[in-house]
């Protein structure tokens, strides 16, 4: 075991401060990043958990973001010119005016909610795979509507509950798990019930297309092949590109960046002030110890090398503590229905910023080593 190892568990009160302050840096990105990439995993989980393979965008769209994904309708029999495809659904929805019914000394609500709208047809494409078959039984009721659990506050209702959605009611049916949306609440139903409120889209054009292929491990092949007919008029995804397009276009917003960007200034000064101050508190209640070395005929720059090979053993403590902390928060969320998610390159990211923090905490610290006189020592 090394010196500085050595050093940095006998005496880890010493260093403690530093090595949460590091957490709480790391803590900081990822909490924000994870929050944010949750937050549009949430809102798209209709489409990451469908059983279609590929998704059909408009040609320009570079993403579901704040894109127009509208398709003129004569593209959907083009699709199934493809051998592989199997089925083709439309991903229709609509927006509309929720007014609860409210029960004596309840609330009355009033918010505008996105409708997402699903086919009831077992193992159809816009089915999600996870929803159970009592909600799918429930949809096929007409007026029938499902929301994720942490919606019901909201929108004032429970279960059994009716409500006005434009003018016409609806009945709540059934609570989902996992589909949280914190912008607008997502009320799901069936194509029939969104035609019998008179929502249905029956222009000249339909909302994005998700297909389903015989294969699924060919998804890149078919998009390939799809892309190449479309002649401009369309195009192709596979699931998982899409959605990591989805999750860098929430990235990219303004606003959202500018946060980033200060989460991460923030947490890599904070974590730079406290980490060194440590450091340099730590190295000076051990200076004699440093002289000693030096008395025995360690060089300076030994002494030195120590210290830089103890403040990354303290960054990779800092590392640890944030996995920790990160996975408490996550749990603390998930119960709140706020949902998050690490991707391994985000995590890699900021496990990097964290050993360079230390480092340079350490390197800010080395100035301290010239107090370590070995005369000092006969005082």
């Amino acid at each position: 075991m090394s010196l500085a190892l050595a050093t940095l568990i006998y005496e880890w009160r010493r260093y403690l401060a530093a090595v949460i302050a590091l957490a709480c840096a790391g803590l900081l990105v990822l909490a924000f990043v994870g929050l944010f990439a949750g937050i549009i995993k949430a809102a798209t989980a209709n489409i990451e958990r469908a059983r279609a393979e590929i998704m059909i965008l408009a040609p320009k769209s570079e993403s579901l973001v704040n894109s127009s994904n509208g398709l003129p309708v004569r593209i959907k029999p083009l699709i199934y010119m493809n051998p592989e495809v199997v089925e083709v659904g439309v991903l229709e929805g609509n927006g509309g005016q929720w007014v609860n019914i409210p029960k004596p000394g309840q609330k009355q609500v009033s918010s505008f909610v996105a409708i997402r709208v699903v086919d009831t047809r077992p193992g159809a494409v816009t089915l999600p795979v996870d929803y159970p078959e009592s909600i799918r039984l429930a949809l096929t009721e007409p007026g029938a509507v499902v929301v994720d659990k942490t919606a019901l506050s909201r929108l004032g209702v429970k279960v059994g509950d009716k409500a006005s959605l434009n003018g016409h009611t609806v009945y709540l049916r059934g609570v989902l798990t996992g589909y949280a949306n914190v912008n607008n609440v997502d009320v799901v139903m069936s194509r029939d019930t969104l035609r019998r409120l008179g929502m249905g889209d029956s222009g000249p054009r339909s909302g994005p297309l998700m297909v389903r292929i015989r294969n699924p491990a060919r998804a890149e092949l078919v998009r390939d092949q799809l892309n190449a007919v479309a002649h401009g008029a369309y195009r192709a995804w596979t699931r998982d590109e899409l959605a990591k397009a989805n999750e860098g276009a929430l990235l990219k917003e303004q606003i959202i960046g500018l946060i980033l960007a200060f989460a991460v200034v923030m947490g890599g000064g904070i974590g730079i002030a406290i980490t060194s101050m440590t450091l340099r508190g730590a190295i000076l209640a051990n200076i004699k110890e440093f002289a000693s070395l030096r008395a025995l005929g360690v060089s300076m720059g030994s002494l030195r090398l120590i210290v830089v090979e103890l403040s990354l053993w303290v960054g990779i403590a800092g590392i640890v503590a944030t996995a920790i902390l990160t996975s408490l928060i996550s749990l603390l969320a998930a119960s709140i229905g706020l949902p998050m998610v690490f991707r391994p390159p985000m995590v890699i990211g900021v496990s990097i910023m964290l050993i360079v923090v230390a480092a340079l905490s350490g390197l800010i610290s080395l100035g301290v080593l010239k107090r370590s006189q070995p005369a000092d020592l006969l005082r």
